[in-house]
């Protein structure tokens, strides 16, 4: 018999159970449920809600079920719907009529959205360590390659030189603003909904301040309905993993092209690579592929539900049921993506012959040219125009910037010296380039050291 059936005539049908169970995904949740209970049982004894012998008693039964569920020994079931039914009938099996008293002044309703936060808190800090890792390998490998000239791309056309480590610091500056978009999902979330009731909390005199405190919140949520009925804090969370994924996804694309034959820029170390079952030269970059392929997955988690929850009135409805499993499959997606691309990011080798040949190519040099012809006083459109000429030239002769004869330059500008070769080196190009933020070497190793000083900020805390 069901512990709401009270008003009931008859069993619920077998079909209804199941389509209303949820025990199949939430029990994953029943180390925070146990933490809620642990709090709740306490504050009712501390209160006077119930007796203190009742209190102690159930806070060392829910102890012992603990125990006995990570030993491995405890079935869940069916018949109980939830984690929360299963663990109070657990509950008043071992203890009797004192596990009865557990749910004074409680509501499935709170105590659901305690667990989830809990469980979202948890796994927020855990995603968080798996970026600082990611960051540490991007801040090394970016160290061991300020040097490595390659083309940067617009359009994927080679565009202006930078470095290899110039691109891994981009890619960096994102995944640190996902922490720090974790990280404010973290503060807002931080307060509990514990003591709402079902949505208009209890005649027994609660205190939800020492609940909160009892379960590392902040604060409790001010508003009683809200607090059982915001899943604003589910939705956040798998919209910051909605955009880490997607900068995991962009880097996945610059890896797998990286690593092709056509560009030849980095190699993937062999344990993080497949081969083909039908041609043996592949080295296939799956993990890249994998993680482009999941992103997809992690968004149709937050479209779901945003669908889920656009219409429904206050407070809460069954409909809250689907959120759950959702945020549980991203969190098993991000946690199964961060580990095996950081090692693949740590492990890879870095071809700057390969880079530095790309750059010298492609006229990349073009922009520094007509930057040459401004610094001499031309106006930067006219010197634009005049080295569109000579690329151009250059493309029909099969010349380069850097091999077209001076005596060529002249003749479209009298205003080209014997120093225009040197200003047209990717090197020239790249340590010209000296501004905040940009390629040059100095540049580049203030945003290491920037990225650096995050890492100790957080390291301290």
């Amino acid at each position: 018999m069901k512990l709401w059936s009270g008003r009931f005539q008859k069993e619920v049908d077998s079909k209804v159970n199941d389509f209303n169970s949820s025990i199949s995904f939430d029990a994953r949740l029943y180390r925070q449920d146990i933490a809620g209970s642990i709090a709740h049982a306490t504050m009712l004894g501390e209160q006077g809600i119930i007796a203190r012998e009742e209190s102690e008693q159930i806070i060392e039964g829910l102890k012992a079920i603990l125990e006995d569920v990570e030993a491995g020994v405890v079935t869940f079931s069916e018949d109980n719907e939830d984690i929360h039914m299963n663990m109070e009938v657990l509950l008043t099996k071992r203890i009797g009529d004192a596990g009865k008293r557990l749910h004074t002044a409680r509501s499935r309703n709170d105590q659901v959205a305690v667990d989830f936060r809990l469980y979202v808190k948890e796994q927020i800090a855990v995603i968080r360590s798996m970026l600082l890792d990611l960051e540490r390998v991007l801040v090394r490998q970016a160290e061991a390659n300020t040097d490595a000239v390659m083309p940067g791309y617009t359009h994927l056309q080679r565009a202006q030189p930078i470095t290899f480590a110039h691109a891994l610091m981009a890619y960096s500056n994102m995944f640190r603003r996902d922490i720090t978009r974790f990280e404010d999902c973290m503060e807002r979330m931080n307060e509990s909904p514990l003591g709402a009731g079902a949505l208009a909390t209890s005649t027994h005199p609660v205190d939800r301040f020492r609940t909160a405190e009892l379960l590392g919140f902040q604060k409790p949520m001010d508003n009683s309905l809200d607090a059982v009925s915001d899943r604003d804090f589910a939705l956040e969370f798998l919209s910051a993993c909605s955009i880490m994924m997607m900068h995991l996804s962009r880097f996945s694309e610059e890896i797998i092209l990286w690593c092709s034959w056509e560009f030849k820029y980095i190699e993937l170390d062999d344990a993080y690579a497949t081969g083909s079952s039908i041609m043996p030269q592949k080295k296939n970059p799956d993990v890249a592929e994998l993680v482009r392929g999941k992103t997809g997955r992690v968004y149709g988690a937050l479209i779901s539900l945003l669908t889920v929850m656009k219409g429904l009135p206050l407070a809460y409805n069954k409909d809250m049921q689907e959120d759950k499993e959702p945020v549980f499959d991203v969190i098993d997606t991000v946690e199964l993506c961060l580990p095996v691309f950081t090692a693949m990011i740590d492990t890879l080798s870095v071809n700057p012959q390969s880079m530095r040949n790309a750059a010298a190519g492609g006229f990349i040099s073009a922009t520094d040219c007509a930057d040459y012809l401004a610094k001499r006083g031309m106006p930067f459109r006219e010197a634009y125009g005049i080295v569109g000429k000579l690329v151009d030239h250059c493309i029909r002769t099969g010349f380069t910037l850097e091999t077209l004869p001076l005596e060529e330059y002249k003749e479209i500008s009298p205003l080209f010296g014997e120093d225009v070769y040197e200003n047209l080196t990717v090197e020239a190009c790249v340590n010209g380039r000296n501004v905040y933020g940009g390629p040059a070497t100095e540049s580049v190793l203030a945003q290491i050291h920037a990225i650096q000083s995050f890492l100790e900020e957080r390291e301290a805390q």
